[in-house]
């Protein structure tokens, strides 16, 4: 267990386990912090941790981790964060494992930094699919919390930073052509409702190193396998 300190950002994380590390993005939108793996359909922290070196962190302004909120804050803004905590761990390469939002998060920092990317699980990625209003009332519930810790936070700033979001196409932090062109390899654990489209995590399995697997709530002893026999055959890279 740990905190961060990165100029004015404090970021939480935790260590398990040894070996290639892999770096997790919680699911549980703008409020993706470690305990909401504790609720998934299986929890990558107790399963991997025999295998790797697991990361598992709250981001900012979820869990224990705080920041201030600016209206030009965006994807890179959670990248840079990301990359922030990698550098102070020593970490050069990883994998990564993003739930819910966290292909978001995994996304961008694919485009931003590929090169420290081994390879990627995708889980139930977010993504647009006549769905946009539900990620602005998921953003405006979290805003509203931000705004009675961070007082001086206006409506105006928060609406830009929300704007920055999700008004954006596919994972909302690349376009389709984008993740198409991502030469990593792959596993995606398809989405099904409202917040994870189905039509997205097929659309994310038709880049060129990608593995779909469709009912992976159905056996959580299995999907872990998988995860693990994916992750072990490209831990070599």
């Amino acid at each position: 267990m740990g905190h961060f300190q990165a100029g004015d950002v404090t970021l939480h994380y935790e260590i398990y386990g040894e070996g290639t590390p892999v770096l997790l993005f919680a699911p549980g939108g703008m409020r993706s912090a470690i305990s909401f793996w504790d609720s998934s359909p299986w929890n990558p922290i107790t399963a991997l941790a025999s295998d790797f070196q697991v990361i598992a962190m709250d981001q900012r302004n979820a869990g224990t981790s705080l920041a201030p909120i600016e209206a030009d804050h965006n994807w890179d803004t959670y990248t840079d964060d990301h990359l922030a905590l990698l550098d102070h761990l020593q970490v050069e390469r990883c994998h990564i494992l993003g739930g819910c939002i966290g292909g978001a998060f995994a996304f961008n920092l694919l485009k931003r930094a590929p090169e420290r990317v081994i390879a990627a699980v995708i889980q139930q990625s977010i993504g647009l699919d006549n769905n946009r209003q539900a990620f602005y009332d998921m953003f405006d519930g979290w805003a509203s919390e931000q705004q009675l810790n961070q007082p001086p936070l206006t409506k105006a700033i928060l609406r830009q930073f929300r704007s920055n979001l999700y008004d954006q196409d596919f994972v909302f932090s690349a376009t389709e052509a984008e993740v198409l062109s991502c030469q990593h390899p792959l596993l995606v654990l398809m989405g099904q409702d409202l917040y994870h489209p189905e039509s997205i995590s097929r659309g994310i399995s038709a880049a060129p190193q990608a593995v779909l697997i469709e009912d992976w709530k159905d056996d959580p002893g299995a999907t872990a396998g998988q995860v693990i026999g994916f992750l072990k055959s490209h831990s070599h890279i």
